[in-house]
């Protein structure tokens, strides 16, 4: 079970880390104000209630010392708004009290002198709406007070009341809690805001720059800052990159050098083949030749697959259209159809090669070419189909294979090297794409290469 829907939480770092802290915020403000809305009116009550038993028990012990005569004047004097006093002279009267009640006058006759402790002590616990003598002006008092009736002896024949008129409860402060909780989340945003910026930004940079890197781009160097864990991570792809770089360079001169090692014998090869006088043995030690130079040539293209070139902008299907009219100008049944200007930043040259194999496998293997291009919210596909057998599906992975031609003669004539279709996987790879082949329904196969584009400029 997801904790938000996934079309209401945010997906960078940054705004997952602020969500996050603002709930957290608010929840332990709820909480908070939860807990001492439960705790504060009992300890309140608990407080109140022992000052007024202590209260009422030093007032009735100071009138029992005062003359007769006095004391009236000395319980009209200690009284307030809140609290009651008077005299009843007489006999005691007692009346029933529930438990509550029973627990206080309990713990009030023992605050007593001993002589008097005997007396009866009564309490009662009442609301607004069961006292009938005037309430003091107070609307606290009359929606959520309390109203405490203590009858107690003061001396012989003579009885203190004491009536507290007890506040309830302030009703909760939503107002001043959401303005609390307000400031909480946004200071607390702010900082998750700060750690997240500083955060996000390296790791931002450093997705954007392995983005560019499979795009077959060059990997900018990425600035080593921010927390810890992030500059190390920096400080690894800096020397990835350029462990990276290393390896290509180092295979690029043994390419070269391979290449003009293998050349220069061909060559002398070629030139001592004029001397031989058999023409039929001449003639098949030249076909023979020229199939080495260019299976060294396809095996040169394919260990280079992509990367040599700078990547520029291009119209691709300027470069298909015109790529297609070359081929036909030599013979090949190639059908182009139309598409508008399709600006993509590639590897122009490595482009071309890719889809020229494509079509020279259509032409060899299905009769004819079928070409177009199709444009997709992120990328571009070229589309390439043919009216032959088909491949079946066990071989449809491993033509990519170097060296693998589903041709059973393996000849150079029929069958070519085994090396296109890995040239052009790594052609599509290393400018983020790929290559696909599937059987069509009406017969024929279909390759599909698709390349990304840049939509900013697109």
């Amino acid at each position: 079970m997801k904790l938000f829907p996934r079309n209401w939480w945010p997906r960078t770092l940054a705004a997952q880390l602020i969500v996050l802290t603002a709930a957290a915020v608010l929840l332990s403000n709820i909480g908070v104000a939860v807990w001492f809305a439960a705790t504060h009116h009992r300890l309140t009550e608990s407080d109140v209630t022992e000052r007024l038993l202590d209260r009422t028990a030093a007032v009735a012990s100071l009138l029992s010392g005062i003359p007769a005569k006095e004391r009236q004047a000395a319980v009209q004097a200690m009284g307030s708004e809140a609290w009651h006093f008077r005299l009843l002279h007489g006999k005691a009267k007692t009346s029933a009290m529930t438990g509550e009640e029973a627990a206080l006058a309990t713990r009030l006759r023992a605050m007593l002198p001993e002589k008097r402790s005997r007396e009866p002590v009564v309490v009662h616990v009442m609301g607004p709406a069961d006292y009938h003598a005037p309430l003091p002006h107070n609307h606290l008092l009359r929606e959520h007070g309390s109203i405490i009736e203590i009858t107690l002896p003061v001396v012989r024949g003579t009885q203190l009341v004491t009536t507290v008129f007890r506040l309830g409860p302030p009703p909760w402060a939503l107002g001043q809690f959401l303005l609390t909780a307000l400031v909480a989340i946004l200071t607390a945003s702010a900082a998750a805001a700060f750690a997240a910026r500083r955060v996000a930004r390296p790791l931002q940079r450093l997705a954007g720059a392995a983005s560019e890197v499979a795009r077959g781009g060059r990997a900018p160097r990425l600035k080593e800052e921010g927390p810890e864990d992030v500059r190390h991570a920096a400080q690894a792809f800096n020397a990835m990159t350029d462990q990276v770089t290393r390896t290509l360079q180092s295979q690029r001169q043994l390419l070269s050098a391979v290449g003009h090692d293998l050349r220069t014998p061909i060559t002398a090869m070629r030139i001592s083949m004029e001397f031989i006088e058999d023409e039929e043995l001449r003639e098949r030690l030249q076909k023979n030749l020229q199939e080495l130079q260019t299976l060294t040539e396809a095996v040169l293209d394919a260990a280079r697959g992509a990367g040599w070139e700078e990547r520029r902008k291009i119209d691709l299907a300027a470069l298909v259209e015109s790529l297609c009219a070359d081929l036909e100008d030599v013979g090949m049944p190639v059908n182009w159809a139309p598409h508008d200007a399709a600006p993509l930043m590639c590897r122009p040259n490595e482009i071309r090669r890719a889809v020229r194999n494509l079509i020279e496998n259509a032409v060899a293997y299905g009769k004819s070419a079928s070409v177009r291009l199709e444009k997709t919210a992120n990328s571009y596909s070229v589309i390439i189909e043919d009216d032959g057998p088909g491949i079946s599906e066990a071989d449809r992975a491993r033509v990519f294979d170097p060296f693998v031609r589903l041709e059973s003669s393996r000849s150079s004539e029929t069958g070519g090297a085994g090396l296109g279709l890995t040239l052009v996987k790594a052609i599509a790879e290393n400018h983020g794409g790929c290559i696909t082949l599937e059987n069509r329904a009406e017969g024929g196969l279909r390759a599909i290469l698709c390349l990304p584009r840049d939509r900013a400029g697109a």
